[in-house]
């Protein structure tokens, strides 16, 4: 009988590794667990993790000799981690194979909100550059001053990549951090004012629920862009849909949303919004290393050997 259980959605290759390297066992969701003897659930001491679904205390009961939760993903908010320590489970994540492609979809975001590409492709599409003539002009990309809320791993990346462009780089994070002279504000706000855009890469969880509240985007002003490659919760979306609305701030671009898939339609329809169904990490290469290093954290709990990447 299988140790390891697999939950969610996985490619076919990364699914025929666990199957190949562990024969696990496979669930699309929790509604899954039904499906299971109580000696299926009580032999599995191992999770592969690929979601967003909450995974807690609960959930952990039901495999009542887990003694691993091996996340897909950098970002494991998903996860309780107090109520997986609590009961002797270790968490990992996948770090760091990401920070690459994540980086460059933030960099990317910003400059096509700034330059306005999503409207300019509109107008060649629908025939309404020959017909209208030309769009109002963007705004310079090099030289702006760019705020990183969050200057962790992913963070410096998107900050190395902007200070390319010639950006005064500022940033809030916990604490100040070792960086090139980057300015350091220890409040949202603060930071909010000192930039022309932002871009979010703090961590998720209650901690950073709505931290981007009315008075962040208020104090951005109205030439200001918010990118938001972290996650949906950590920017209150009514308040984001009101600046939107209002001209509070100019444009976002968001990789990530509250409820996801499900996108507020208020905020959809909204023309200075770039959206992005959540692709940070969605390249053949990136995901391919993402199911790799979650496999080798599989093999070190189940061999009694340290995790190449605890988060507990």
């Amino acid at each position: 009988m299988t140790d390891t259980l697999a939950i969610g959605q996985y490619t076919d290759i990364d699914a025929q590794a666990l199957r190949q390297d562990f024969d696990a066992l496979f669930i699309a969701g929790w509604d899954g667990l039904d499906s299971l003897s109580e000696d299926q659930r009580a032999a599995v001491r191992a999770a592969a993790y690929k979601g967003h679904a909450p995974f807690g205390g609960a959930q952990m009961d039901r495999l009542p000799n887990l003694r691993l939760i091996a996340n897909f993903g950098v970002g494991y908010d998903a996860i309780d981690v107090a109520a997986a320590t609590a009961r002797g489970i270790t968490v990992t994540n996948t770090p760091d194979v990401l920070n690459d492609d994540v980086a460059d979809l933030a960099v990317g975001m910003l400059i096509a909100q700034v330059r306005g590409f999503e409207a300019a492709a509109r107008t060649v599409r629908n025939g309404d550059w020959a017909a209208k003539g030309d769009l109002p002009l963007g705004r310079k990309m090099s030289g702006r001053k760019i705020g990183i809320l969050g200057m962790g791993r992913i963070g410096r990346e998107i900050a190395d990549r902007l200070a390319a462009f010639k950006s005064e780089i500022h940033y809030q994070s916990r604490s100040p951090k070792d960086t090139p002279g980057w300015t350091y504000h220890a409040d949202p706000v603060d930071l909010a004012r000192a930039v022309d855009d932002i871009v979010i890469a703090i961590v998720g969880g209650t901690e950073t629920q709505n931290y981007v509240n009315a008075d962040v985007l208020a104090a951005l002003g109205p030439d200001g862009v918010i990118v938001n490659i972290a996650r949906g919760t950590v920017i209150d979306e009514a308040a984001l849909i009101a600046a939107l609305e209002n001209g509070t701030i100019r444009a976002a671009a968001l990789d990530v949303f509250q409820g996801e898939p499900a996108v507020d339609p208020r905020l959809a329809k909204l023309d200075n919004l770039f959206p992005l169904p959540h692709i940070g990490s969605a390249t053949v290469e990136t995901r391919a290393a993402m199911g790799a290093l979650q496999r080798r954290n599989l093999r070190a709990g189940l061999d009694g050997d340290r995790p190449h990447t605890p988060v507990n």
